[in-house]
């Protein structure tokens, strides 16, 4: 091979093994370390550098304040052309938008990148707790609500609460009357669990089984989908087959500025295209125990669209909505 030819392969070959984001890209975790959008963040780091994408690690950013709401806010009116920077998102994040609790602001104020992966809710109690499945949880609930308190991630009206008011519902007792504590985050809610300051948890299948990992222990009692899920909740029955048709998909990806330049969104999602279409990132994938959900552009935009209308409209059913 011709010597110039071989050096055109070599910096081609470096250009490309540096494309996508920039030196000092981050991802913003719009709550405090450990839960959805920490473990959205870690992924797309993982993944970035597993596939060979880039070679400087993408920074994560914890920025807590109204599960999300303070981060929109500063993207939307302080760094709209801000290319450097995705934010993590869930549908807990449409359904605050859906609510109208981030302020003037909606949907339609960002712009919605990708989707890295689907989570499911759960029902989670402690490990030595006496519930030993969703049925034995219920009738406890149903015969002294007073005794059984609620925590997660997330104030009134957040898809954790909403987990929890459905499976309320389903016991028979009253929204407005079951007991519930908020925590800034699912990682926060977990340790409430883990120290008997709560005694049962709606929360993510993802983020508990990251919490699982490093030594928390609880048991999952119900996941909230269709089916069961593969991997390491397979022996975990889904509420519906219990007799409990409760579901809670959660949306898992990440948004822009709504000002960053076509350039820099086009190379973001090029990025992410390439490392979720590697094998490797199939097993972060696994092992984030979510399920693969690779959307951006139009098909992302009409999966939010559809979420924020159920959202509405469950919001409405609850008497939510501002």
């Amino acid at each position: 091979m011709p010597i110039k030819r071989f050096i055109l392969l070599l910096t081609l070959s470096a250009a490309l093994a540096q494309a996508g984001p920039a030196k000092n890209a981050r991802c913003i975790a719009p709550a405090k370390p450990g839960g959805g959008f920490d473990l959205t963040c870690q992924l797309l780091r993982d993944s970035l550098q597993a596939s060979g994408v880039t070679r400087s690690p993408l920074s994560i950013t914890y920025q807590p304040g109204g599960i999300g709401a303070l981060t929109f806010k500063n993207v939307v009116t302080q760094n709209p052309a801000d290319g450097t920077t995705v934010v993590a998102f869930s549908s807990g994040s449409l359904l605050n938008l859906a609510q109208g609790r981030f302020g003037p602001y909606t949907a339609a104020n960002v712009r919605w990148l990708y989707s890295v992966g689907m989570d499911y809710g759960v029902i989670a109690v402690r490990q030595n707790a006496p519930y030993k499945n969703l049925a034995q949880l219920v009738a406890a609930l149903n015969e002294a609500p007073q005794n059984m308190i609620f925590g997660a991630g997330g104030s009134i009206g957040s898809q954790d609460w909403f987990k929890a008011a459905l499976l309320a519902r389903a016991a028979g007792i009253s929204h407005k009357t079951m007991r519930f504590v908020a925590f800034e985050g699912g990682g926060e809610a977990l340790s409430a669990l883990s120290g008997g300051h709560v005694q049962v948890l709606a929360g993510d299948a993802a983020e508990v089984g990251q919490q699982v990992d490093q030594g928390a222990k609880v048991r999952i009692l119900a996941v909230l989908a269709d089916t069961r899920l593969p991997g390491r909740w397979s022996q975990v029955p889904t509420a519906k087959e219990q007799g409990y048709d409760i579901r809670w998909p959660i949306l898992r990806g990440v948004y822009l500025g709504p000002d960053v330049n076509e350039g820099e969104r086009k190379e973001w999602g090029e990025a992410l295209s390439r490392a979720t279409a590697n094998p490797k990132f199939e097993q972060l994938l696994t092992r984030a125990g979510l399920q693969k959900t690779a959307l951006t552009g139009a098909a992302l935009e009409q999966l939010i669209q559809h979420q924020t209308k159920e959202y509405q409209q469950l919001a409405q059913d609850f008497g939510l909505l501002r």
